[in-house]
């Protein structure tokens, strides 16, 4: 199962599709649109790391200037599936090959008949390269006429962030455009190359922002026209020289099939490290390539200045912010089959450490806090107010920014995970050791001393169950914020052995006295974490006071509880957006009993919103059923997850790619079903497979060699 197909066209789900057939390269994204356009389509390309913030507006991933555009005109009537009849359909996403196609029988208003075939990919082989091919097989005899332009009147659903700097044509083939972001001054060139052949007619349009290459051609019944079209793409993040570098890429751009070959041999290599093969279930074996591959064109190879988005770079949701949907979600994944790729995602929030360090600063305490969203430069940018879900004419307030504090601990522990999956200590020396050592400096600093109850906690915060804010002592941070207190501890005693010189610098220069590591100890040792006789763990100080909540109630729905409820009221129940308590066993298996999951598993699952809840949670209540023993349950939640996307189970998929709920799928399968642990004489599994599956093998790295895991099922 490679092959994700549609066989028929429906407008209403066309943003849905939009983004299920996205295709990219790690460098930029574009959306799975038509490349001659459709109304109401949404419309956009992404590259890594090219924000800007123009007046009244957040900062943002800015949609580039499109490399798409090609229309078709077959005897002066323009070819548009908004018109017209279509008599055949078909478009499929190879996700070995990453390359889009789509073929379609259209008859024109007037009578005309043709065959037209589309074909695309951004190349792996060459991130700067953008290559597309169209094949009109007519079925009449006139005339064909070709336009391919690029785009610069782009925009992010009004807000226009590109200014146009100039054009040209070069030769009679090839013609360029040249832009740049309003405020952030990040400029983009595009370089296009036609060939076909031989036309009747051949020209330049010098189309303002849209420099235009027009050809025409004599249409015979039955022969079949091709047309290619190449794009070299680069940024002024790329080099002082965007508009030569490419034409660079553009010019030494081979010809469509050994462009072709040269991206299938790129993608082999990626398969080879990441596949999962599962036998004897084609909707999980769809479902895991799938989620592996949208991963896969998000994630930045060459480039350490970036993250990846909670909607990835196929959308405009979230406009291309990180979340801790990156560590705790995605970055695993390239952590046991990518490491260079985990490394330069690590690189990114090691980079944005002193924006970490001011927002801890700004807010009275010590360390790193980073930002709950992130951009280019870690700066915190989440919106402070949002239109209510109850009255759009309203404002509800977004307390994430401000209170959302364990995407500190976040970090460190995919820091951590990092350096025990690779072995990589020149880099955790460097810098992962610093990333915990901030961390717990800023944890330690926030504790606060509850006299009461003898102990230190979080007051005011919310955890990663977002339909309460305003919490106290939310387990998950307070069990996080000790693990990073007490595992930074342990990475200064390791960093003193082996790397001595490292670890004195960063004693001064964070001021790391012994009295000071001694407080850090007991601030740990005293943590609060509301656990009871039977192990039940209560998600925050007064949530068993909750008014409780029987979900079966309010089925069937299409909604979420916190929509139901509404922002204010969802407080006072217990209804909880997605696992919270049970993130604790997923992260920390080693430190709970199995019979201490299951109570925590049985009390909270009824309780939680999975369905519409939040995109992160089924994959992880999958893991944790997976290894409380209930398999065929686990089953269910890792299909709710893997349908998320490519069956919209919440409808917002066309705002792009739910990348955590990508990333838990690969870990539902890895650390779930198959029972991945690290230990510390080395990794081993405890499998759980559901019934369905005959066999599943899947590749990891581990202290740099590739490991190779076949199970049978069971």
């Amino acid at each position: 199962m490679w092959t994700l197909t549609e066989t028929t066209f429906a407008p209403t789900s066309q943003h849905h599709k939009e983004t299920i057939f996205t295709i990219g390269n790690g460098y930029l994204a574009t959306r799975g649109v038509f490349e001659e356009g459709y109304p109401d389509e949404s419309r956009a390309t992404f590259i890594h790391g090219v924000f800007d913030d123009v007046p009244f507006a957040v900062t943002e991933l800015a949609n580039a200037p499109d490399w798409l555009p090609l229309t078709i005109w077959l005897d002066g009537e323009k070819f548009s599936l908004a018109e017209g009849q279509i008599l055949d359909y078909n478009r499929q996403l190879d996700l070995r090959t990453a390359v889009l196609s789509r073929r379609v029988r259209w008859q024109s208003p007037g009578g005309k008949t043709a065959v037209i075939t589309f074909e695309r990919f951004v190349s792996l082989a060459d991130e700067h390269l953008l290559a597309l091919r169209c094949r009109v097989t007519p079925e009449f005899d006139g005339s064909i006429e070709i336009r391919a332009a690029l785009n610069g009147c782009t925009d992010n659903r009004g807000m226009a962030h590109w200014q146009r700097i100039d054009q040209g044509q070069i030769a009679p083939s090839t013609a360029w455009l040249r832009s740049r972001t309003r405020a952030s001054g990040i400029e983009v060139a595009l370089a296009m190359r036609l060939q076909s052949t031989s036309s009747l007619q051949s020209e330049y349009w010098d189309a303002e922002n849209v420099p235009t290459l027009r050809q025409v051609f004599r249409a015979c019944r039955g022969e079949t026209l091709t047309v290619t079209k190449l794009v070299g793409i680069a940024t002024s993040r790329d080099t002082a020289h965007p508009q030569e570098m490419a034409l660079e890429h553009l010019n030494q751009a081979p010809g469509w099939e050994a462009a072709l070959e040269a991206q299938k041999q790129a993608w082999d290599r990626e398969w080879e490290r990441c596949d999962i093969v599962i036998e004897g279930d084609e909707e999980a074996q769809l479902a895991v390539r799938f989620s592996l591959f949208h991963l896969l064109i998000a994630a930045p190879r060459h480039d350490n200045r970036v993250n990846i988005g909670a909607k990835t770079l196929s959308g405009f949701g979230y406009h291309g912010h990180a979340f801790w949907d990156t560590e705790i979600f995605m970055l695993p994944v390239f952590t046991f089959t990518a490491p260079h790729i985990a490394r330069n995602l690590l690189d990114y929030r090691y980079r944005t450490l002193p924006a970490a360090r001011r927002k801890a600063a700004q807010a009275g305490y010590e360390g790193a806090w980073f930002a709950w969203e992130s951009a280019d430069t870690g700066e915190e940018t989440t919106p402070t107010w949002v239109p209510d879900f109850q009255d759009k004419k309203k404002l509800a307030r977004v307390w994430t920014g401000d209170l959302a504090i364990h995407i500190s601990a976040d970090v460190a522990y995919a820091a951590y995970q990092y350096w025990q999956a690779s072995g990589d200590d020149a880099w955790f020396a460097e810098r992962g050791a610093e990333l915990l050592l901030e961390t717990a400096r800023f944890f330690v600093s926030r504790a606060e001393w509850q006299d009461e109850r003898r102990g230190y906690g979080y007051q005011d915060v919310i955890g990663p169950d977002e339909y309460h804010d305003h919490v106290s002592n939310n387990a998950y941070t307070n069990k996080l914020a000790q693990w990073n207190i007490l595992t930074a501890l342990d990475v200064l005693a390791w960093l003193r052995e082996h790397h001595p010189a490292r670890a004195a610098a960063l004693t001064q220069s964070l001021h790391l006295s012994d009295e000071t590591l001694a407080h850090w100890r007991t601030v740990a040792e005293k943590m609060l974490l509301n656990v009871r006789p039977n192990g039940l763990i209560e998600q925050f100080d007064g949530f068993f006071a909750l008014q409780d909540v029987n979900l079966q109630d309010y089925e069937p729905r299409t909604k979420s509880m916190h929509e139901i409820f509404g922002i204010e009221a969802a407080n006072r129940y217990q209804v909880i957006k997605q696992p919270d308590v049970l993130m604790l066993p997923h992260l920390l298996p080693d430190e709970y009993r199995q019979e201490q999951i299951q109570t925590n598993y049985d009390h909270y699952t009824p309780r939680t919103d999975a369905t519409y809840g939040s995109s992160l949670g089924p994959s992880i209540q999958a893991i944790v059923a997976a290894r409380a023993g209930h398999v065929e349950e686990a089953y269910r939640y890792f299909l709710l997850a893997a349908r998320a996307d490519l069956n919209d189970v919440r409808g917002n998929a066309g705002d792009g790619i739910h990348a955590a709920s990508a990333g838990g799928i690969w870990q539902a399968v890895v650390f779930g079903f198959c029972g991945l642990r690290l230990t510390q004489e080395g990794w081993r599994l405890e499998p759980r497979l559901p019934a369905a599956w005959k066999r599943i093998s899947f590749r990891f790295f581990y202290r740099g060699r590739q490991q190779v895991v076949e199970l049978p099922a069971a």
